[in-house]
């Protein structure tokens, strides 16, 4: 995986589409048919062999070997929720009542949070708050899906004593918003397929402007970490054709309590008698 994120903007349209399903998808590539692997990346089968090929193995068979190996033996138990939500839609007889699909979104979320544990980098999570915490301004970016991510970490990072900014476009200015970042700055990034123009924009000019650039997204395949210092993936479930944000929400909590912590600062929630209002 390693070697395709290398050489991932090398490679054809097709061979790229069939890295982002390896990606998302590799702790599952050792159950798949070829066809499987191609009809989920939108290309023709033999597609699939030639990417195989153009990494060094003779077919398919011997790269999928190559997960087998890997990912046998740490199966993670977060996988059954994904195969119970998918069973019970392709098995359920007549309608689903609302409760039972409270339930299973329930359960992609717990599987989106057991993966997150499983691969969060600590190296790089340590990178990422290494970063906030040298910044003397952090911008904050996210649009659509992600706009409700941006605007949590904006509000958790004003209990620090970071000038904290975020880049919401109102009025269409996202230009004039970003024109004051500078090398002593910072600006985190969050999107997720199919990403956001605006987002990929302040990234670059946040790079033209040599700030430090953090990018929260789902793989180190595609536009975001090109444009990146350090980049934190996040993997969300999903059930009924909608991904959660339970854990980017999570992920974002942790980075904030980790920054609080790194500046020896005591974060405490307001405690007020029930029914009074904060001020």
């Amino acid at each position: 995986m390693k070697r395709i994120a290398e050489e991932f903007e090398a490679l054809p349209r097709q061979l790229q589409g069939v890295a982002r399903y390896l990606e998302e998808h590799r702790s599952s590539i050792m159950v798949q048919r070829v066809g499987e692997i191609a009809e989920g990346a939108g290309v023709h089968a033999s597609a699939v062999v030639r990417f195989a090929q153009r990494f060094g193995y003779s077919g398919f068979s011997e790269m999928q070997a190559v997960f087998r190996d890997a990912f046998t033996a740490q199966a993670s138990p977060s996988r059954s929720y994904q195969q119970r939500i998918r069973t019970v839609i392709e098995n359920r007889e007549g309608g689903m009542q609302a409760g039972e699909i409270a339930s299973r979104f329930i359960d992609a979320s717990r599987m989106g949070l057991d993966e997150l544990a499983a691969e969060l980098d600590e190296s790089r999570f340590q990178k990422a708050v290494d970063t906030l915490a040298a910044a003397e301004n952090i911008y904050v970016m996210g649009v659509r899906r992600s706009f409700a991510i941006a605007t949590y970490i904006a509000y958790a990072l004003q209990h620090t004593q970071k000038r904290v900014h975020l880049v919401s476009g109102l009025g269409g200015m996202f230009r004039e918003q970003l024109r004051s970042i500078g090398k002593s700055d910072a600006l985190i990034a969050i999107s997720f397929p199919p990403f956001g123009k605006e987002t990929l924009y302040a990234m670059r000019v946040a790079q033209q402007h040599h700030a430090k650039v953090l990018a929260i997204t789902e793989s180190d395949l595609g536009p975001l970490s090109r444009h990146s210092d350090v980049l934190l993936k996040v993997k969300e479930g999903s059930a009924f054709a909608f991904r959660g944000l339970t854990s980017t929400m999570c992920l974002c909590q942790a980075l904030f309590v980790a920054l609080a912590y790194k500046l020896e600062l005591t974060v405490e929630e307001t405690t007020l008698p029930r029914g009074e209002y904060d001020d």
